[in-house]
């Protein structure tokens, strides 16, 4: 079985340009493979490969914020503390604007104190907010989500529920407070950006970000891909903590 999507690796073999560098690809993990160049983004120098590896959920996290247009918001909660979360949390508190982190886990509040941004649970959070980012993929977290939103705010449903069918509480606040409710995706570029910025643009900008040192909070210590089936269920477990788990393959000779 091939894990994941989010891939980091040097080059062995390929354009003078790229032959040796680090770079992020879109593809599934193994310790060889072959793709494309202009499939392959170049790390900066400053971002070390297991930080990098959070490219994927980065660029999708970047793209939340144009979507939402948080740089014109006042007060901005995030329900759902996972690793998309914070890093939509992180984003926005760099705009200088007011963020919270909703969550429903209390253990969430230390990794988002090394953030820079507030917690609270879904009791004690704050309801006056101009944009509430949902990424729990949970209908309580959406009904909070609605909860929270100020008067003519704006939720943005960033959470993907696959195929289930989730309930939406539309009454009461939804109407009463003519509140909006949009869609977020990374598939196509906001629209507030997408004349100017390309795909690979938006994914440059955001392997940029990661060189940020607080995002090291969201990483777990490298697993051995060799230890992974063993170790597997316990990182998934909802006891665990783990909220980004980087998996180091072993080298392998270019054939």
């Amino acid at each position: 079985m091939k894990y994941g999507y989010a891939m980091v690796g040097r080059v062995e073999a390929g354009p003078d340009d790229l032959k040796g560098r680090l770079v992020f690809a879109l593809y599934p993990h193994q310790n060889l493979f072959n793709l494309k160049a202009d499939a392959v983004v170049p790390v900066p120098d400053g971002v070390p490969a297991e930080r990098a590896a959070l490219a994927a959920n980065m660029e999708t996290a970047l793209n939340a914020t144009w979507d939402g247009a948080a740089d014109k918001a006042r007060r901005i909660a995030v329900v759902g503390a996972g690793v998309l979360g914070l890093l939509v949390a992180r984003l926005c508190a760099k705009l200088g604007v007011v963020v919270t982190v909703v969550d429903i886990e209390p253990s969430r509040a230390a990794v988002a104190a090394k953030l820079g941004v507030a917690f609270a649970s879904p009791d004690a959070a704050p309801t006056d907010c101009d944009l509430v980012i949902h990424t729990s993929a949970s209908e309580a977290g959406l009904a909070t989500a609605l909860r929270l939103a100020a008067f003519e705010g704006t939720v943005l449903e960033l959470s993907w529920y696959g195929s289930r069918e989730i309930k939406v509480p539309l009454g009461g606040a939804f109407h009463s407070q003519r509140l909006k409710l949009i869609s977020s995706q990374v598939g196509h570029v906001a629209p507030s950006r997408r004349a100017t910025w390309t795909y690979r643009r938006r994914l440059e900008e955001a392997l940029k970000l990661l060189d940020d040192p607080a995002l090291d909070a969201l990483l777990a210590p490298p697993v051995a891909f060799a230890d992974v089936p063993a170790r597997l269920p316990d990182i998934l477990g909802p006891a665990s903590g783990v909220l980004c788990q980087v998996i180091r393959y072993p080298a392998a000779a270019a054939a």
